[in-house]
């Protein structure tokens, strides 16, 4: 299925059709695929799952987004579907998704599940800081020489080769207008719209999680007014994938 949605094609999902309502948002790199099995063993509730712009069958944004435009984007659905007021299941960067939704529309979400969330922003390190310095002088660099159109070209290339090299995996996989959208949405820093939380909110969080951390899990369950922590040993940042069954089990409860 699909909907039209600020000019971009969104494709959803929708498994069930009776009991409690839960949205789903899927993390960054990933599609609502990554839920189907979970969505089809809790069959006493009903599920919206899209593809978020730029993922899965989803074309990308016009334009760069950040975390306030998906959050936009995915209201308009969820309003435009008849699906509120819903639940939401979050991962990752959908996580920071449902922070926002939670804050801005606390009567249409009154239970958030987040698995592995994102929207915390660490404290950089002396090395990242180097790093980021590096970047930006020799970026800079470039650009300056781009402005000469006999070397515009040979800026081009040795600006790719830049991001290249400074790069994180996610960020050199994607298209400049999503490298552009990839780098708002990690700049932007959630944790103070935690206090704000107004539904009750449980945590499943990997021991070993290395993409966001478990300090990060705590945070979220001390400043989130009403939340509960879960923690699954000797695992990693796709915990809920790798042990669907028993996050299922303990969604199935938390949603009732």
């Amino acid at each position: 299925m699909e909907m039209k949605i600020e000019g971009i094609r969104v494709f959803y999902d929708q498994r069930g059709d009776s009991g409690n309502r839960i949205a789903v948002l899927h993390g960054w790199g990933c599609s609502g695929s990554y839920f189907f099995k979970i969505a089809d063993e809790m069959k006493d509730h009903s599920f919206l799952i899209p593809d978020l712009p730029g993922h899965g069958r989803t074309q990308s944004p016009q334009e760069p987004w950040g975390v306030e435009e998906y959050a936009a984007c995915v209201y308009t659905l969820l309003k435009e579907k008849d699906f509120l007021p819903c639940g939401i299941m979050a991962h990752s960067f959908g996580g920071r998704i449902a922070l926002l939704l939670a804050q801005q529309h606390p009567e249409d979400f009154p239970r958030l599940l987040l698995t592995g969330c994102a929207g915390i922003r660490p404290e950089k390190t002396p090395e990242q800081k180097k790093r980021e310095a590096e970047y930006r002088k020799e970026k800079e660099r470039l650009e300056r020489i781009g402005k000469l159109p006999f070397l515009r070209q040979y800026s081009r290339t040795m600006l790719e080769d830049l991001r290249q090299r400074y790069g994180s995996a996610d960020y050199r996989a994607l298209s400049p207008l999503m490298r552009q959208t990839f780098s708002k949405i990690v700049e932007r820093d959630l944790r103070p719209v935690l206090p704000q939380i107004q539904a009750s909110s449980l945590l499943i969080w990997g021991e070993k999680d290395t993409e966001t951390p478990l300090w990060m899990g705590k945070i979220m369950e001390k400043e989130i007014p009403d939340a509960g922590l879960v923690v699954f040993e000797n695992d990693d940042h796709f915990a809920y994938l790798h042990q669907w069954k028993r996050f299922s089990v303990i969604a199935d409860q938390f949603f009732r």
